[in-house]
């Protein structure tokens, strides 16, 4: 009995570390075989290059003059970055668009069905993106599936408490932006793509992210994916509004493909032509070209990765700027893109914006690095806003005179209304500074750029984005002349 006993005893004393040990290691087996099979969504390729099909400007104008938009009159709106405030605060925007009327050539409609274009950057994208896809679905439940739901929690618990991507993430080719997009693709855009936002033939949606490697701003855009070769309109929108939203650190960057020179794309001759020495390289046209060639090179970059499009362009503004520096005047511009009757060009600049807590100017303390990290990025952001929307209401003078020059000839020109020189821009600015009360503007300027806000804030982020939009000058100017 005793020599059975010491027996058993020793089995265990001998097995007993190996029988710990197992699981660990078939936790190990079952990790990297769930990196092995993991990998990003690679960006479908372009075999021929068509400068007139697919997702562009042009395109989506020649579907809303068919379905009923004036084409006298362009409206455009960009929506901030910002996490779920600045998704609230947009979203608010369109409700107070869609409950404004207007009268359009003797017929009463909703200033929202004449917006054309919508720019949207990080939080502000998914608000643009959403309406592109649903359109008034969105007032259904846009605040159920993104708005008013804990999207952060959802993630944080989609990594930590599933095994499966907690393995995944651990192959190089895949991580938490990846992770992400699939949240976003299964539980806010239903599976789609940049086609289906055309095929609903409602207003052009431009999602905007930042190349890490240079700096610049990347759209999402057939004329983007055509520098690459790539074809954007099976192109899931939930990776692009991932890659809007890829904030430095926190998430990782969304890689896309690049396969320059195999389908035929030529660089367009006006930026071509400004490479041709002798350049000028003070001009913003040889820029933006010098910025272009990188990727025209899949060689030496044949990877791109996105990250937040704040980084290059919070408002989502500078696509028009570049648009019109490429074509190289506003009328060519306008021509390139069927509105030659235009006479009314509004821009709608919805900002989000952050003000930095003060409490370090209270204190003799060395600030933390979080704190300082905040406080670079929030200034950088905030200098680069406001440079922004100066350049673009000090354009206006110079565009109006060549759409002037472009539609009437040269000779002095009449400006009244309904003849050809009559033009008219309007800048309506949906801010947080524009609110009287100043604890109210401090405390929604403070609200967290995270991806989880109460219910009662995002009730308040569209209620002042209806107040703002109520006393502007400038928008009851256009609804003036509308009349």
């Amino acid at each position: 009995m005793r020599s059975s006993l010491n027996g058993t005893e020793s089995d265990r004393s001998s097995h007993g570390p190996l029988q710990r040990v197992h699981p660990w290691i078939s936790v190990v087996v079952f990790l990297l075989a769930a990196s092995g099979c993991a990998h990003y969504r690679v960006n479908p390729s372009l075999s021929q290059w068509n400068p007139d099909t697919g997702y562009r400007g042009r395109n989506f104008v020649h579907q809303g003059v068919h379905q009923g938009n004036d084409d006298r009159l362009m409206i455009m709106l960009t929506f901030s970055g910002g996490g779920t405030r600045a998704a609230a605060f947009s979203y608010g925007v369109l409700e107070t668009l869609r409950d404004t009327r207007v009268s359009i050539r003797g017929r009463e409609k909703r200033l929202l069905d004449e917006v054309d274009w919508i720019s949207g950057v990080s939080g502000g994208s998914f608000t643009a993106a959403y309406y592109g896809l649903f359109g008034d679905r969105l007032f259904d439940d846009f605040e159920s599936r993104f708005l008013k739901k804990n999207v952060q929690g959802d993630l944080a618990r989609a990594t930590l408490l599933n095994p499966v991507n907690l393995g995944r993430l651990f192959s190089p080719y895949y991580d938490r932006s990846d992770l992400a997009a699939e949240y976003y693709d299964k539980h806010v855009f239903d599976g789609k793509t940049f086609g289906d936002i055309m095929a609903r033939k409602g207003p052009m949606i431009v999602i905007n992210a930042t190349d890490m490697t240079h700096g610049t701003r990347f759209s999402f855009t057939q004329d983007s994916f055509d520098v690459i070769c790539s074809d954007l309109s099976v192109f899931p929108v939930a990776r692009a509004c991932a890659a809007s939203s890829a904030v430095p650190i926190l998430l990782s960057p969304i890689t896309l493909r690049n396969r320059a020179g195999r389908c035929g794309y030529e660089m367009p001759p006006a930026l071509a032509q400004a490479m041709v020495p002798p350049r000028d390289i003070t001009s913003r046209r040889f820029d933006l070209a010098n910025n272009m060639l990188p990727f025209l090179d899949s060689k030496k970059k044949p990877y791109i990765h996105l990250v937040d499009g704040g980084v290059a362009d919070n408002l989502g503004l500078r696509a028009v700027l570049e648009r019109v520096t490429l074509m190289g005047d506003t009328w060519t511009t306008l021509q390139s893109g069927g509105m030659e009757n235009v006479n009314k060009i509004v821009f709608v600049v919805v900002n989000a914006e952050t003000e930095i807590d003060s409490k370090w100017d209270r204190s003799e303390k060395i600030p933390p690095f979080g704190a300082m990290l905040q406080s670079y990025s929030s200034i950088a952001i905030a200098r680069y806003n406001m440079e922004t929307v100066a350049l673009l209401r000090e354009s206006f003078p110079r565009w109006a005179e060549e759409i002037r020059r472009g539609r009437c000839g040269s000779g002095k020109v009449s400006t009244e209304p309904g003849s050809c020189g009559d033009i008219q821009f309007y800048l309506v600015e949906v801010r947080f500074d524009a609110l009287d009360d100043e604890a109210e503007r401090s405390f929604l300027k403070r609200l967290p750029t995270s991806f989880v806000l109460k219910p009662e804030e995002v009730d308040k982020l569209r209620d002042a984005a209806r107040r703002i939009l109520a006393k502007s000058l400038e928008f009851q100017r256009l609804l003036g002349d509308l009349q």
